[in-house]
């Protein structure tokens, strides 16, 4: 049976609850939501899964902090024996507009330190990920990724999550190549 791992980065605490850089996590726990699964506290990150078409996903959200995030997918891919052309790692990225997503099935980090310590702990850059913009108004980059969602930027943000949904269907049914295709703007 075919395994897919779907990481959201972010960084636990509610304090980091709502800001652009756990945009991935919030794109988890919409899809969870939609999925009606939730999710489990377990070694090194928060995780649930579903099926789509007799194919296991897993979501997970690393309880490392975002720049420790590799070791626990990389726990959680050899835990669940989950092929690398099978991961998604969901991430803000400041170098797109705010909104915009791009997909990629390998690539460098791009300065997201998140990726760059997946990209080491995995020995490879050669993984899907995700990229979701914020965009980047010239402010304190740090101050800025770790600010809360203006309230119009989050009516923005779930106004977009239903094609996440249908774009990590379509990852686990086509491939990291079609969904490409269908879904970068």
């Amino acid at each position: 049976m075919k395994k897919f791992l779907i990481i959201g980065l972010g960084n636990p605490g509610i304090e980091y609850s709502k800001t652009r850089h756990n945009i991935g996590f919030e794109i988890l726990d919409y899809i969870s939501s939609e999925r009606e699964c939730k999710f489990e506290t377990v070694k090194l990150a928060d995780i649930t899964k579903f099926k789509i078409k007799g194919k296991t996903v897993f979501l997970l959200k690393p309880n490392t902090y975002m720049n420790l995030s590799g070791k626990a997918i990389k726990y959680w891919m050899d835990n669940q024996k989950i092929k690398l052309d099978n991961i998604l790692v969901i991430s803000d990225d400041l170098n797109l507009k705010f909104g915009q997503i791009r997909l990629r099935k390998k690539g460098s980090s791009g300065g997201h330190n998140g990726l760059e310590n997946i990209s080491q702990v995995l020995g490879t850059e050669n993984y899907s990920r995700l990229r979701i913009g914020i965009s980047n108004p010239g402010l304190n980059q740090i101050d800025y990724v770790l600010g809360k969602f203006t309230e119009k930027e989050y009516k923005s943000i779930l106004k977009i999550c239903p094609n996440f949904n249908n774009l990590i269907e379509s990852f686990v049914l086509k491939g990291a190549e079609l969904t490409m295709n269908n879904y970068n703007n």
